[in-house]
């Protein structure tokens, strides 16, 4: 798939099979989160990938319960992939994002479905999240959550894409 497709033909998920992701597709997806442009090249974020389903759901229960609700936020994807970035640097929540969206344009590119989950930076504030990165010897201080790209794979087909509005691009010729 050229770039040009797999930007216009992308959708967000929100039905996913349980069905495993391989390993080598999900460190696709990570590499090219590597390869997002950050302010001043200072690569802020740092991803945290989640394949573990206790952990996954752990997760899940917390950002259902952040929004004030009991179903489960990343839709039954096998995969979350949690994008934060260091809070000290000015463009981190730029940075974050840009990462966020290479790797939902490479997971479409794989085959994969995605969305993006937000509430990472409240998960990532709570003792809860607190206590995941310290697992992984980070401080969730130093850190900001930016959002959980889910992966895994469509159990239902994409719907088509909603019309652009018609007031979308402006030009200075």
């Amino acid at each position: 798939m050229n770039t040009l497709e797999a930007l216009t033909t992308r959708r967000s998920c929100r039905n996913f099979k349980p069905d495993p992701v391989p390993p080598e597709l999900i460190d696709k997806v990570l590499e090219a989160g590597t390869f997002a442009p950050t302010g001043m090249g200072r690569q802020s974020p740092i991803i945290v990938a989640i394949t573990n389903k206790v952990v996954r759901d752990q997760l899940s229960a917390l950002n259902a319960r952040i929004m004030e609700d009991d179903g489960d936020p990343f839709y039954g994807a096998p995969v979350v992939l949690v994008v934060l970035a260091r809070k000290d640097v000015p463009t981190h929540v730029y940075d974050g994002s840009l990462v966020m969206g290479n790797m939902l344009n490479a997971a479409h590119d794989l085959g994969l479905a995605s969305c993006w989950i937000h509430r990472a930076k409240e998960e990532f504030e709570s003792p809860e999240g607190h206590e995941i990165l310290a697992r992984l010897g980070l401080d969730a201080n130093e850190y900001e959550g930016i959002g959980n790209c889910i992966l895994g794979y469509a159990a239902e087909p994409a719907p088509a894409p909603a019309p652009r509005k018609a007031d979308y691009i402006y030009r200075i010729v």
